[in-house]
């Protein structure tokens, strides 16, 4: 919600959500920037752009191929001692049989593509895979049709692979129920799990030859859909089937029929309400994404965007951001109040388009005195229908700035292309309340890696600012500058003031509204 502290100015975004229910506030509390940024992927975010209307890809479709890696990933986990799960060993077992596949690379190339790494979505700074396939499968249930899956964020990156303990089809009904139970699932969720995963996806010959004797590379897809439904199990309990795990001609490999028939088709006949199959899906996909190693804490699932208001429909809405200073007043004697300046539609994934919200983002680019400051900022949302402001105060406090000695200057940073080679980088000014002999330094998240195969790792550079003369002292500020490349999506920033040090982390580059220029080379 908050961009950024600067000078004179200082710029907010906050984004209404508008649906067609009752008002309801969330209990988020402002600032939480891994939750803010997990929502935000899961609302605003590109990645689910791939899953949108389960499209295909080599055969199969891009949400069966996330989907496969989300469970294969976390089948590394083992209930009796709480090692593995869902943590991205994936990308250190590509080489294992059961991992085999084009569609495994496939996915990690997806994710590594849209960049979305941020310092905290994880527990350390080089963790965010393991969030990022779990919201690949999200989008990938949700992209074709399927129930809408919950969220949550903070998981951990294994440096090193797990044990192989993927299921094979090969493998008797006894080895695939002691595999589920060590994952974590019952008998009974094991026929559930399979059928959630099966009905997408399929089996290609040149990966698995004992399954597929036919050689002709085609994927032999577990029922006659590509969407996220039942009919993985009507055609089963039809006989119409032509899952080749069911009926292919390798008896020994048709798991699919041993796991499906394993408690007498009882839990199959329940799957033929769609309204049971989506409903048993949601939860035992949701369970199979939160499957950490111990020790691993996920936060809130995120369900509907908590981190915004959620309002009815009302195009006479008028929204005013109020603030108050540091010395204690609540309305300074130049004004505490500034309307919004820009209204822009934001465009939301799937998975809001799925729950009927549309949004509107407000902008405000109010003046702040430099010496008195600002110590918290809050709205009121006006309907204009006669019915008393609401008030969006953060539960209470106020969204909280905590220090104002140190921060990234919007108005004096600049988004730089250079003509004619279009090379652009970002010539990034902070701003610290001190002289010259202050230092800064910052530290720069660049999601994009040179790796041209998994692991893929961020780059993180720490860079010391270096005085910045085209911009001269005000306000009782300094300003340091450095340049970093575009890619960088985030950056945290330390200054130390005669002996005192001030730290601004987690500013996020890619909400950050910087002036644009062009130079010449």
């Amino acid at each position: 919600m908050f961009r950024s502290l600067g000078l004179l100015r200082i710029s907010v975004t906050v984004t209404l959500f508008l649906a067609e229910y009752a008002r309801s506030f969330s209990t988020f509390q402002w600032p939480n920037p891994q939750l803010a940024y997990a929502d935000k992927q899961l609302y605003e975010g590109s990645l689910g752009i791939l899953a949108q209307n389960c499209p295909p890809r080599e055969n199969t479709t891009i949400p069966a191929q996330w989907l496969r890696i989300a469970y294969h990933d976390m089948s590394t986990h083992n209930v009796d001692d709480g090692t593995g799960g869902l943590d991205a060993s994936i990308q250190y077992e590509l080489d294992r049989p059961q991992n085999i596949g084009q569609g495994q690379f496939g996915s990690l190339n997806d994710f590594k593509a849209f960049n979305i790494i941020a310092p905290f979505f994880g527990s350390k700074y080089l963790d965010f895979l393991a969030d990022v396939i779990a919201l690949g499968a999200v989008f990938a249930v949700a992209g074709c049709g399927g129930p809408l899956v919950p969220f949550s964020a903070g998981r951990v990156d294994a440096t090193e692979a797990g044990p192989a303990t993927v299921p094979e089809p090969q493998q008797d009904l006894a080895s695939h129920t002691e595999a589920f139970r060590r994952q974590g699932f019952t008998p009974t969720e094991m026929i559930g799990l399979v059928a959630c995963g099966h009905t997408l996806g399929g089996v290609r010959q040149v990966d698995f030859p004992l399954v597929v004797t036919d050689t002709e590379d085609v994927l032999q897809t577990f029922d006659t859909t590509t969407n996220f439904d039942n009919a993985v199990v009507s055609e089963y309990l039809q006989n119409t089937t032509e899952n080749i795990l069911v009926v292919g001609p390798n008896v020994t490999t048709r798991s699919d029929f041993r796991i499906f028939s394993s408690d007498g088709n009882v839990t199959m006949q329940s799957f033929l309400s769609s309204d049971t199959f989506n409903e048993t899906c949601g939860t035992l996909i949701e369970r199979m994404i939160n499957t950490v190693p111990n020790g691993v804490t996920l936060t809130v699932p995120i369900s509907e965007p908590f981190d915004y208001v959620v309002l009815g429909d009302n195009p006479d809405r008028t929204v005013t951001m109020l603030w108050a200073d540091r010395q204690g007043s609540n309305c300074p004697s130049t004004g505490c109040t500034s309307p919004s300046t820009q209204t822009d539609e934001a465009f939301l994934t799937l998975i809001g388009n799925i729950q009927g919200l549309t949004a509107n983002r407000f902008l405000f680019n109010a003046t702040i005195n430099a010496t008195t400051s600002i110590s918290k900022f809050w709205f009121e949302v006006d309907e204009n229908d006669g019915s008393d402001p609401i008030v969006v105060n953060n539960g209470g406090s106020g969204f909280l700035i905590e220090q104002d000695s140190i921060f990234i200057d919007n108005g004096r940073s600049e988004a730089v292309i250079i003509i004619p080679t279009f090379e652009q980088y970002t010539q990034v000014v902070v701003a610290i309340r001190g002289d010259s002999s202050s230092s800064v330094s910052i530290t720069t998240f660049d999601p994009a890696s040179d790796a041209t195969t998994p692991p893929y790792l961020p780059t993180i550079i720490t860079t010391d600012l270096q005085f910045d003369e085209r911009n001269p002292s005000e306000g009782g500020f300094t300003f340091f500058t450095a340049n970093v490349t575009d890619s960088v999506n985030f950056i945290n920033i330390t200054g130390n003031v005669g002996g005192t040090s001030y730290t601004q982390e987690n500013f996020d580059m890619t909400v950050a509204a910087f002036p644009f220029v062009e130079i010449s080379q």
